[in-house]
């Protein structure tokens, strides 16, 4: 390393440029390799001295560079102006390299939704950047590009997302000029995403378009199918990344199916992007009180001396759909409940919750946290764990389908539609405390919520007025995720009036009452932290590693031995066996205690 950085500028070109090859010699690649025997290690830090070297260089030649400075190419003068391009200014030294920082009064933003025929890409990715560019939080020059297999022109796709963009109420009187004004920055290429012909077009189209600034920043999220992850990402990577300004791509799960599966995937990207380039995103942490989890522990003093074993009884994550599949079960037999919400959404959120008190709010700091705090979680046992799987019900006027009455289901499917599972975590903080953790489907209500039951009082004077249920009376802190934002604390608390009756009762915090701002899709708050560079609500590849093994073992035993799922009813809050699960540390599911949302 200390060779690199004693060379001269021209020297340095020919030795940096290795780095942007997909081939596991280059020194990026032998630390990424190497952390995974050493969790500790930091490939943003290496980025960052390897940028710090990259900002002492003087030498003009050096005008572009691709992310984090890392991958540097020359921008010849022919390229910046010739016959059959218009001449542009050439940005100083330290502009072109230091790509972490965003000017855009040199740079322009092209964002690819590779899968832009797909539903997750009109539902929400596409009113995610409408969103954000209303708002006034994209440059002055941006493009929004769409790239699928379907065939279509411009004005089809345009046509194609139209209906799918919407404003808040407070920007509303805008909207329809806003509309406009966006849908003349979308372009549309066909293309297969396994053949790199279709993103050679690609380039040339976005290339047309970014001609207004001497930099281009390109950021492509992967709104496709796993099977072709790989193939799109190398497609992207070797066609589409920027010569002159950083490339980044986002990934949206299932990340793989099992530890293996996983780590193909990540192998296989890692072979045509960085880690520093890769943005594994999990929707869930862009919800608004996700984000504020850690304000709600780290920046108020009477929460953290009681986040631990000491005080904390149990914790709870609760996830539940009042819907079933809904003609989606072909999708979702391939992977379950376990798969598609807990062992990425809720661990997540156990991860940020129980984690210990990062550094700084540097992503690598938390993101180092969160590793730590999910390496010293046991491995899921299968005596740990509940499925259920709905079926049908009969209304008065019409019937309930069950998940083996959706035709896309495989018949006689064992796949579990809810689960419950304990959770322990092996350190001096948590040692003891059950993390109990809940989702399904066609349920009795929508919800999602994490809800902390602290211990008893001890020699409680006051514990003759409480009744039999002393957990009735324990105070619990409830951070309703959705819907109905809010986090409340219910304490115990004397009714007014003569005598001494004691009332449960709740501080409670509601967001739509409190704050009259609506609150910003998740989507928004990522696309944009992708934009910005900030990694903090991503998933890094040791993190990802780390929480499939903590469930391989447990889903390949609950596979061979062809467990099969209690039966529940469509409507009902799910299987009997979940309740004695909880009983097996001695607490209830609290949610269960509470009114319908």
């Amino acid at each position: 390393m200390s060779s690199l950085f004693n060379t001269t500028p021209s020297e340095s070109m020919v030795k940096l440029k290795s780095f942007s090859q997909p081939k596991k010699h280059g020194l990026v690649h032998r630390l990424a390799d190497r952390s995974r025997l050493l969790p500790n290690l930091s490939l943003t830090r290496v980025s960052h001295a390897t940028n710090e070297m990259l900002r002492s260089f003087k030498s003009p030649a050096l005008a572009g560079s691709r992310e984090n400075g890392v991958a540097v190419q020359a921008v010849p003068s022919s390229v910046l102006a010739s016959k059959d391009s218009p001449a542009i200014a050439v940005p100083s030294t330290s502009q072109a390299l230091n790509v972490e920082i965003n000017d855009w009064v040199t740079s322009s933003l092209s964002v690819v939704v590779v899968g832009a025929s797909g539903d997750l890409a009109k539902k929400k990715i596409f009113p995610a950047l409408f969103a954000l560019y209303y708002e006034g939080l994209l440059p002055e020059e941006f493009q929004i590009f769409g790239y699928a297999r379907s065939k279509m022109s411009d004005t089809d796709f345009r046509d194609l997302i139209s209906s799918t963009l919407t404003c808040r109420i407070d920007a509303a009187e805008k909207c329809g000029d806003a509309q406009e004004k966006f849908l003349k920055r979308c372009f549309y290429q066909a293309g297969p995403y396994d053949d790199s012909s279709g993103f050679a077009q690609l380039n040339t189209k976005m290339s047309e378009q970014e001609v207004s600034k001497p930099r281009a920043n390109r950021m492509f999220f992967l709104s496709i199918p796993p099977n072709v992850f790989i193939a799109a990402a190398g497609g992207a990577a070797e066609q589409c990344s920027s010569k002159t300004g950083w490339t980044r791509v986002i990934v949206e799960k299932p990340f793989g199916r099992d530890s293996t599966s996983s780590r193909e995937l990540s192998d296989g990207l890692s072979r045509y992007l960085r880690e520093d380039q890769t943005y594994r995103i999990d929707h869930y942490l862009g919800k608004e009180l996700i984000e504020n989890l850690t304000v709600l522990r780290f920046a108020n003093l009477v929460f953290e001396p009681l986040w631990n074993r000491d005080y904390i009884k149990s914790v709870q994550v609760i996830f539940s759909e009042n819907f079933g599949t809904e003609g989606r079960g072909g999708y979702f037999d391939q992977y379950g409940i376990i798969r598609d919400v807990i062992q990425n959404h809720l661990l997540q959120i156990v991860a940020l919750f129980a984690m210990e008190p990062p550094v700084s709010l540097d992503a690598e700091d938390i993101r180092n946290e969160k590793v730590k705090v999910v390496r010293s979680m046991q491995p899921v046992q299968l005596d740990d764990v509940v499925l259920g799987q709905y079926k049908g019900r009969k209304e008065k006027n019409f019937n309930l389908p069950g998940y083996l009455d959706d035709a896309t289901v495989p018949k006689g499917s064992l796949t579990p539609t809810f689960a419950a599972i304990a959770m322990h975590i092996n350190n001096a903080r948590w040692d003891g405390v059950p993390f109990l953790l809940k989702a399904g489907k066609a349920l009795d209500n929508r919800r999602a919520e994490i809800r902390v039951q602290f211990r008893h009082i001890p020699g409680n004077i006051y514990k003759h007025k409480m009744g039999s249920n002393m957990d009735n009376t324990s105070n619990e802190l409830v951070i309703r995720i959705q819907p109905k934002e809010s986090i409340y604390l219910k304490i115990n608390n004397k009714v007014p009036g003569l005598g001494l009756r004691l009332d449960s009762t709740k501080l409670d915090l509601q967001y739509q009452s409190t704050y009259k701002k609506e609150l910003p899709d998740a989507y928004e708050r990522l696309l944009l932290d992708v934009v910005n560079g900030d990694k903090r609500l991503f998933i890094r590849f040791d993190e990802l590693e780390a929480a499939w093994e903590l469930y391989t073992p447990m889903l390949h035993e609950i596979e061979a031995k062809k467990v099969a799922p209690e039966l529940y009813p469509y409507g009902s809050r799910g299987p009997v066996g979940a309740h004695y699960l909880a009983a097996k540390y001695n607490v209830r599911w609290a949610d269960l205690e509470e009114e319908s949302l």
